[in-house]
């Protein structure tokens, strides 16, 4: 027979203040570094928050009689769950090298600069994004190609970077959630048990009036005022051999996103191509860039590509401005922002395991007495996540399974559920610094999070005008149960 002191406890729910304890800890670690280190918290200080706050969530799991390798296991399993985003980053930070060393960021640039106007060009920029989001589905491959060549656009006609990249987040997490191709909104239906067109159809209803309102914003804060660009034209123009053959690199990795094939394949495929282009486009720029004369020509062609895949391109050309555009990405350019990631995700591993997510979101599903007070709290709860799990694919998935069954006991269409979550919990992942969107935002377009949250309408009108119609009862479309999903992933 089992003696009954060897039997070990069954874990318990955390009460209100163990599952607040970890929370105000990050909030407080966190605020600190910010007035510590400034906008270089993000290269290691809120790292080592996250962290210290990973070890504060264990210990009130283990009072809650979790095992500790049970907090270890769930911190490694919410980590694995992030490694498609971090090679997604590392394929992005390649491809930024070898676009640069290619030209392709610089034609991109160089015509943009023909055709865009400071009068409308956040307009166009958040037009182009919603756009291409729409027809391929990602957000994160519109903003590290067709992103990364506005940002820099931007930068030549001194246009505010905070705008421009909030102008290419809008567009993207338009297309993004409003495609059927898109992982984050067949997850959304998936969570909710909608069906996908039907999802899609419904969204529009908020969404359409977001986007709206967006470009509405985004046309008043054209630059006013005349501008030349043929002096920074002629310039680019005389540094670079610049042609529409350049644009090929991009028309790989738009042409693989619309075939479905997985992103990190796409983007790295095109960095390889942005490679190859500069080998057989200006393969002289490749062998000076390799700095290695002594080795035989071919070799010092590929080592000129493998040095951009991987430490990113280093232009020296004496103009500022072209070197000031160029000088970036390789893989390592992204080691910090990865390090952000793990250290984030092993945060929300532990708080999801211990129950600190449940303890904290379950108060306001009770607290709904209404249908607006229940959408209400469905945002509150998949910002919460967002932040807590530092996760998109959680804050779907979670509150999307808590408040399910509040929503049928409500007679609501499982519709009505998945549009909430994508209105809420998908457009506000990249507002988070330490969330894996926010981070991958912020190192792609290279403007920090913070800077350019202000600027994110869309990111920031759906959730409210998603309120707005729980709270006036629009669209709130009566129903049975749920549905099967029809999307697919």
């Amino acid at each position: 027979m089992t003696d009954a002191r060897d039997k070990k406890p069954e874990p318990r729910p955390p009460s209100l203040v163990e599952s607040a304890v970890p929370i105000l800890t990050l909030i407080g670690l966190l605020a600190l570094a910010f007035y510590l280190f400034g906008s270089g918290a993000a290269a290691g200080p809120n790292q080592i928050a996250l962290t210290i706050a990973s070890l504060v969530a264990a210990f009130f799991g283990w009072r809650c009689n979790w095992p500790l390798e049970a907090m270890r296991e769930a911190a490694v399993g919410s980590v694995n769950s992030g490694l498609s985003a971090i090679f997604i980053l590392f394929a992005v930070g390649a491809l930024i090298g070898t676009w640069a060393l290619s030209g392709t960021l610089m034609a991109m640039v160089y015509y943009g600069l023909t055709i865009l106007n400071p009068n409308y060009f956040y307009l166009t920029c958040c037009i182009i994004c919603a756009v291409v989001a729409l027809s391929i589905g990602s957000s994160w491959t519109v903003a590290g190609t067709i992103g990364i060549g506005l940002m820099g656009i931007s930068n030549e006609m001194a246009l505010n970077p905070a705008i421009t990249a909030g102008a290419v987040i809008s567009g993207a997490y338009f297309g993004d959630k409003s495609s059927p191709l898109s992982d984050t909104t067949n997850l959304a239906c998936a969570a909710s048990g909608a069906n996908l067109y039907e999802h899609i159809r419904e969204a529009l209803w908020t969404s359409a009036p977001s986007l709206v309102l967006t470009l509405i914003i985004f046309y008043s804060l054209g630059e006013r005022g005349d501008f030349d660009a043929t002096p920074v034209i002629e310039s680019l123009g005389g540094s670079y051999r610049i042609s529409l053959v350049q644009f090929l690199p991009l028309l790989v990795v738009l042409a693989l996103a619309m075939l479905r094939w997985p992103p990190f394949t796409t983007i790295f495929l095109g960095a390889l191509a942005g490679g190859l282009l500069a080998v057989l486009y200006d393969p002289a720029r490749v062998a000076a860039f390799a700095a290695d004369p002594q080795q035989p020509f071919v070799l010092q062609l590929v080592k000129g590509v493998w040095q951009a895949l991987a430490s990113g391109y280093l232009s020296e050309t004496g103009n500022a401005a072209v070197d000031k555009l160029l000088t970036r990405g390789g893989m390592e350019s992204m080691l910090s922002t990865i390090w952000l990631i793990i250290a984030a995700l092993g945060f929300g591993g532990i708080v999801e395991k211990a129950g600190i997510l449940d303890r904290l979101l379950s108060p306001l599903i009770a607290a709904a007495k209404s249908t607006g007070a229940l959408i209400a709290a469905l945002a509150t709860a998949a910002i919460g996540a967002n932040i807590l799990a530092s996760d998109q694919y959680i804050a779907i998935v979670l509150p999307g399974r808590m408040f399910r069954q509040a929503f049928v006991d409500r007679k609501l269409a499982p519709v009505v559920l998945s549009r909430a979550v994508g209105d809420t919990a998908t457009v506000t992942s990249p507002l988070i610094p330490w969330n894996s969107c926010g981070a991958f935002m912020a190192a792609t377009l290279g403007v920090a999070t913070m800077a350019y949250l202000p600027f994110c309408f869309f990111n920031l009108l759906n959730p409210l005008i998603t309120v707005v119609f729980g709270m006036t009862g629009l669209r709130m479309i009566k129903d049975g149960p749920p549905q099967p999903s029809s999307g697919w992933r």
